[in-house]
Parts: C-alpha cells; sequence; structure tokens
C-alpha cells in the first residue's frame, strides 16, 4: 500500500446563526507507510478537525479522504468504524482507558473487539515493550498519569494499525514523562512501519517528525519536509 492516507481538497462547514464557519479550508496532503506527520497551529486553526476527518470520525462538507485504500467518506458509519478497527490506532490526550478494567485488559480491548482471542500474551508483551511489564493487574487509578498513557499506546498498537492518530499525546503530562512517550512513540512507529499522524502545541514533538503541517484558519500555511529528528532514548 503506497498511500496510507490520502486528503483531497478538504473543507469543512459549519452553520453559524446567518453565516457559515469555515473550519477547513481546501486541505489537501498524502502519507505513506512508515511516515511521520505533525499537525501544528494556533488553537483553533482545525487541527482536531483535520485529524477526525482523516481518521473517518466525522464527515466532511467537501473533498474526500482515502483511508488505507477506502474512500471513506463515502462509507456508513458501520463500514467506517470497520475500516478503523482493522487499520487505525488512536492514542487520546485524556487516555481514555476503561477504569474497570486493568491495564491488561485495557491492552486487549481493540484486539476483543475484532474477534481476535487468546491475546492475552500479546497484550503482556505490548505491554512489556511500554516498561510496564509489572503493571499488568494495576488500574488506571493505580497508574500515573505516564504510565496510563503508556497503556494508551500499548492498546494503540496491540492490532498492528497501519495507521495511528495521536491527539496531543503529551498535553496532559509533564515534560520529563512527555519526553519519554514521544521516544516511545517514535520507537514503535518505527519498528511497526505505523504511520503517524499527531496533533501538538508541543514544538520539540513537532520537530522530531518526517514533515510538519502548518494549518491557520483552517487552511494549511506551512508543508514542510525536514529530516526526523526522533531519536530514541536508552530508557524509552
Amino acid at each position: 500500500m503506497s498511500s496510507v492516507l490520502s486528503v483531497k481538497n478538504l473543507t469543512k462547514t459549519f452553520p453559524s446563526g446567518d453565516r457559515t464557519i469555515t473550519v477547513l479550508d481546501n486541505v489537501s496532503f498524502d502519507l505513506s507507510a512508515g511516515d511521520t506527520c505533525a499537525i501544528v497551529g494556533p488553537s483553533g486553526s482545525g487541527k482536531t478537525t483535520l485529524l477526525g476527518l482523516s481518521a473517518g470520525l466525522d464527515n466532511p462538507t467537501s473533498g474526500s479522504v482515502m483511508l488505507c485504500g477506502y474512500a471513506i467518506d463515502s462509507l456508513s458509519e458501520d463500514e467506517r468504524a470497520a475500516v478503523r478497527s482493522e487499520h487505525v490506532g488512536f492514542i487520546f490526550q485524556t487516555f481514555r482507558l476503561i477504569p474497570t478494567l486493568t491495564a491488561l485488559e485495557n491492552v486487549m480491548v481493540p484486539a476483543e473487539l475484532r474477534g481476535r482471542s487468546h491475546v492475552g500474551d500479546e497484550a503482556r508483551e505490548m505491554l512489556a515493550s511500554v516498561g510496564l511489564a509489572d503493571r499488568t493487574h494495576h488500574y488506571p487509578a493505580q497508574l500515573s498519569g505516564g504510565e496510563q498513557q503508556r497503556v494508551g499506546i500499548a492498546r494503540a498498537f496491540i492490532n498492528r494499525p497501519d495507521i495511528l492518530f495521536a491527539d496531543e499525546p503529551t498535553g496532559n503530562l509533564d515534560a520529563d514523562t512527555g519526553s519519554s512517550i514521544e521516544d516511545l512513540l517514535f520507537k514503535l512507529n518505527a519498528t511497526a512501519g505505523t504511520a503517524l499522524v499527531i496533533v501538538t502545541h508541543n514544538p520539540s514533538l513537532a520537530r522530531r517528525a518526517n514533515r510538519i503541517l502548518k494549518l491557520r484558519r483552517g487552511a494549511i500555511e506551512l508543508d514542510e519536509l525536514q529530516q526526523a529528528a526522533s531519536h530514541v532514548s536508552q530508557s524509552a
């Protein structure tokens, strides 16, 4: 699969009284397998809207999205959900772990929703890969913020997605913990070959991506290709 994500002339508008608000304005970009892309820009510039449309969580007003070979804007909600289950992983700023499940059980959920069985050992391996081999039976409330986000990362990678969308993945973490989470994301990206799309206000995180898309007032102000500086620390 050459292009994992192809966004063409994407526009999103909302009615507001007697006028129309344009949240995204004619945005286009493509990502291939293993690419890393940071979406940056001021608050209200359309970053999270672009991520949601790219992942098929919402429909554009006009334009198209090809996600892992599927024209998702032409699919039903159930069909889009099936594409996400098969090909997509998500990491959120607020972790979104299920509080009544252990770390191990949280990681297993996406695999079980796909009908996979006997994934306990694989989930343990994923937790070990993010440094939580000794936290498998802890509940979210018993974990620090950084540990909860590591569980979220293990959960996102359990189905070996073709593309992973991360919305402010270090936004609720202190600088040192956030740095270790950055290392982990890029380490798993390199190992699994998963394309990575990150919405972030963090300049240092954005600079680690191969590509930076800067939005302003819903349009692409800057599309910059760069040499990734995703050096992974030995502690990741």
